[in-house]
């Protein structure tokens, strides 16, 4: 069987004519992406790194961004993925605490406290332009401390968790167990009979930086099939690819499907669909209803996690023939080789059918132990996950878990600011968002929420901006003096 570092290397070289990657309206070939590859390590060994010295990469959707990983994984490199959407303060953060020895980013990147920090840490910088890359001029070569930067243990790619099983962390995909579990055990090239250029493209607007997206990308472009790009999901783009190559199975993130009912999509454009996907957040249960009314395409949800190497739970198109609306609500059943179960928060015993408690999950690919999440659920008497909430109060912003003590803590560092509590509050379009209810300190001017806005984008995320803001007096406390979140909560009712 072809390791993943081999077939990456293959589907590069395999049809250098052929359709690779539609972006904007354009299509890149093969032999381009292999070109971007092929220039990418020819500067990182000019810089003087070792073949096991570890590689950053911004991970912005774009088939240079594709190119450069698929180059990377075929010459066998640990690759440390950055979120792309924050801003330049986050990604300093970000290259001081992943050590690279080189740093690979887009032009739309690119920022002076960038290359300074890359420049206090030796670290060798490149930067796609379009898809050409080229050496930032006085980083092209890495310093002592850098270039000795080595990985010793089995290559991997490295990216952030969204907190499924407490705070983000950074969580490692090691090529191995990609290649068992998600591109599968063999891959035969595009369909059968049809050349490459030939084969319907497949849709990718998963982010590139995440499980969802490595796992959506790799099978798809390591059989050689082509597929269309986009930097970041949108109803206009995603109808467009469907009305275009008519598939028979596509999804959307659970935050746009009302989107879709509320737009009244009409019913030709979606014909050729015989299904819909929904995964990485919660999906309510009365929009999934809707939208299967209106359209009478079934739905078919998952749950999974990066902790868990992608899903572990999901709704086959069998099981929903089979029970229909009987369990609408529900994530579905455990995929082959997994498995789920509830246990009791205080003591973790195991809990009888329907009772509610946290969710633990056994995923071999992982590890052979259970792994306690943060997801509150039940499993009924026919085996089916109901999940109810997350025991962290963090908030579900569309397909990205936003725990509130992040945005707290970072809120805290303004000299304004004496006291801060952050609630989910409900969102039509992405389910909810971040309210942020606030206490200054008397003596420090007031300021703006402009103000506030760019003071947590130098310290958090750009999923974690708040999106409703209230000052006062004091925050609303329980008996026990405690910040009363359902209080909180309560001030932006009228949000």
């Amino acid at each position: 069987m072809e390791t993943l570092q081999e077939l990456s290397a293959n589907v590069l070289a395999r049809f250098p004519e052929a359709r690779a990657l539609e972006f904007e309206g354009h299509w890149y070939n093969w032999g381009e992406l292999r070109a971007v590859g092929d220039d990418v390590a020819r500067l990182i060994a000019a810089g003087g790194i070792s073949d096991k010295g570890p590689i950053c990469l911004v991970s912005r959707n774009h088939p240079a961004t594709a190119a450069t990983l698929l180059g990377l994984i075929s010459r066998g490199r640990n690759i440390r993925m950055v979120y792309p959407f924050q801003a330049a303060a986050g990604i300093v953060r970000d290259i001081k605490r992943l050590q690279p020895a080189a740093f690979i980013m887009t032009t739309s990147d690119m920022a002076d406290e960038i290359r300074d920090a890359l420049g206090e840490e030796g670290i060798v910088g490149i930067v796609l332009d379009g898809m050409t890359a080229s050496a930032i001029p006085g980083l092209e070569v890495a310093g002592p401390a850098a270039a000795a930067r080595s990985y010793d243990g089995e290559p991997q790619i490295e990216i952030l968790t969204s907190g499924t099983t407490g705070p983000p962390k950074t969580f490692a995909l090691k090529f191995d167990m990609i290649r068992k579990h998600h591109v599968g055990t063999t891959v035969s090239g595009v369909e059968e009979g049809r050349s490459a250029d030939e084969t319907p493209p497949a849709l990718l607007y998963m982010p590139l930086g995440n499980i969802s997206g490595i796992f959506t990308m790799l099978p798809i472009v390591l059989r050689g099939q082509p597929a269309r790009m986009l930097d970041r999901f949108s109803i206009p783009a995603w109808l467009d690819y469907v009305k275009t190559y008519r598939p028979a199975r596509q999804g959307v993130p659970p935050s746009m499907m009302q989107q879709l009912i509320d737009m009244r999509v009409p019913k030709e454009d979606l014909a050729s669909l015989q299904s819909m996907g929904s995964g990485a957040a919660p999906l309510d249960p009365k929009v999934q209803a809707a939208f299967e009314d209106l359209y009478g395409i079934p739905v078919l949800v998952s749950y999974g996690a990066t902790e868990f190497g992608g899903p572990v739970v999901d709704m086959p198109l069998e099981l929903h023939k089979q029970f229909g609306r009987s369990k609408l609500g529900t994530v579905g059943r455990p995929r082959p080789g997994c498995n789920v179960r509830i246990v009791d928060p205080e003591d973790g015993h195991v809990l009888a059918p329907n009772e509610e408690g946290l969710l633990e999950v056994h995923a071999p690919r992982i590890q052979p132990d259970w792994i306690r999440t943060s997801d509150i659920g039940r499993i009924d008497e026919d085996g089916f996950l109901f999940l109810s909430g997350r025991a962290d109060g963090a908030i579900m912003r569309g397909g990205f878990k936003v725990l509130p003590e992040t945005i707290e803590k970072a809120l805290l560092l303004h000299p304004a600011v004496a006291e801060a509590a952050v609630v989910a509050v409900p969102d039509e379009r992405v389910g909810q968002v971040p309210g942020a209810a606030i206490r200054l300190h008397a003596d420090q001017p007031v300021p703006t929420t402009d103000e506030l806005i760019a003071h947590l984008r130098q310290n958090t995320l750009a999923t974690h901006i708040p999106v409703h803001w209230r000052i006062v007096d004091q925050l609303p406390r329980n008996p026990s003096m405690k910040i009363d979140r359902p209080g909180v909560k309560r001030l932006f009712e009228q949000a």
